[in-house]
């Protein structure tokens, strides 16, 4: 028997050194758009020999109703050398925040989000204007209604 997700666990996030690409995207293609920032950060990786050290993340760093802009991060223990002018070495976030779980399609993720809301609203917490997401499977690997994305929402 499978057991309910737990839903706005409180949890703390520690920092890891991940190489990261910045990028936007429209909400119409929005999972195309972070598949590819993904692609690219591990074709740099698997040309350098270099292991992921952690799940891929994307951190959201601003949202409105036609697209956002992200951060695509995949935690590593060694620098890259030589890259791209796009992509930059750094600290994933930290810090206490609420974890909930999204199973399922990219496409199903407004429910997700939503439930989240409600549940702020709910429990009266702010959020700050960051949600991450890590990948828990593989989005290039995986069946897209396979997916398994804890979201991280670091509080005010």
């Amino acid at each position: 028997m499978q057991t309910a997700d737990p839903f706005g666990l409180e949890t703390t996030l520690e920092a890891k050194k991940v190489v990261m690409v910045k990028g936007t995207a429209n909400w119409d293609s929005a999972f195309d758009t972070l598949i590819d920032a993904f692609k690219a950060l591990n074709a740099l990786l698997d040309k350098q020999g270099i292991k992921h050290a952690g799940n891929a993340m994307i951190v959201y760093t601003s949202t409105d109703d036609t697209g956002f802009t992200f951060l695509a991060e995949i935690p590593v223990e060694q620098d890259p050398k030589n890259l791209p002018k796009d992509m930059s070495v750094g600290k994933s976030p930290e810090g206490k925040v609420l974890k909930f779980v999204h199973r399922g399609s990219y496409d199903n993720m407004d429910n997700t989000y939503e439930a989240i809301t409600n549940h702020l609203d709910d429990k009266r917490l702010e959020a700050k204007d960051t949600f991450i997401e890590e990948y828990l499977t593989d989005p290039l690997k995986t069946a897209e209604d396979k997916l398994v994305i804890n979201v991280f929402v670091p509080l005010k």
